[in-house]
């Protein structure tokens, strides 16, 4: 479902190397493990995209008034809900927002032992505009309970606050990524190479987002 870059994070998430299939079986098995919506990355809601630097300011201006203008949105004229890799949703899920019969945001949803990823498509005149990227990465295992601590003689259990996260954001304009940033990265600007490998890394799973999204 997703480029090197998602197999990766997949790989870290479940904390062994599988191959695409026993991925997503894995993925499946211990996901169920997630009781409830207080342990889902939030979906951004009436935010606003904040530059860090002034860079390419009046160009990611109408792309950042778009993400505020979709994220505000309360009322939709339609959601729809579709499951990634098979008919379980239990390894993740694409959610479809339309507006008056046109597609205005995708989010993607995939759980894991130790992490979660969120990631949020935003459209502007009917192309990919925005995408904002959530990664977690819990501080223990997702079944790392109170009493799994105590055996182990640790001083933390599975405490979703306490996750590691990480923010990518990818700005489009005409189908064309002018702009990344990373709240890891030290400040430096990212060269051409990254900038394309982005590029190709989003659009495409958008693209097969798209695909999902018609399937019946």
């Amino acid at each position: 479902m997703k480029t090197s870059f998602f197999y990766t994070l997949l790989i870290l998430v479940t904390s062994i190397s599988l191959s695409r299939a026993e991925t997503y079986k894995k993925v499946a098995e211990i996901s169920h493990l997630i009781k409830s919506d207080t342990i889902k990355i939030k979906e951004s809601f009436n935010e606003n995209d904040i530059p860090v630097n002034e860079f390419l300011t009046d160009r990611l201006k109408p792309i950042r008034s778009n993400f505020k203008r979709i994220n505000s949105i309360t009322k939709w004229s339609s959601i729809k809900k579709k499951d990634i890799e098979g008919e379980s949703a239990e390894g993740g899920e694409a959610v479809f927002y339309e507006q008056k019969g046109r597609l205005e945001k995708i989010t993607e949803r995939l759980f894991g032992e130790t992490g979660q990823m969120l990631t949020e498509y935003y459209l502007l005149n009917g192309k990919l505009s925005f995408v904002f990227e959530k990664i977690y990465k819990y501080n223990r295992p997702l079944y790392y309970d109170v009493k799994a601590m105590k055996e182990n003689n640790d001083t933390e259990a599975f405490d979703f606050e306490k996750s590691e996260i990480e923010e990518n954001r990818g700005y489009f304009e005409k189908g064309k990524l002018i702009h990344v940033s990373n709240s890891l990265d030290c400040g430096a600007p990212f060269s051409g190479d990254y900038i394309a490998e982005e590029e190709k890394r989003f659009s495409e799973s958008f693209q097969e987002l798209l695909k999902l999204r018609n399937e019946k």
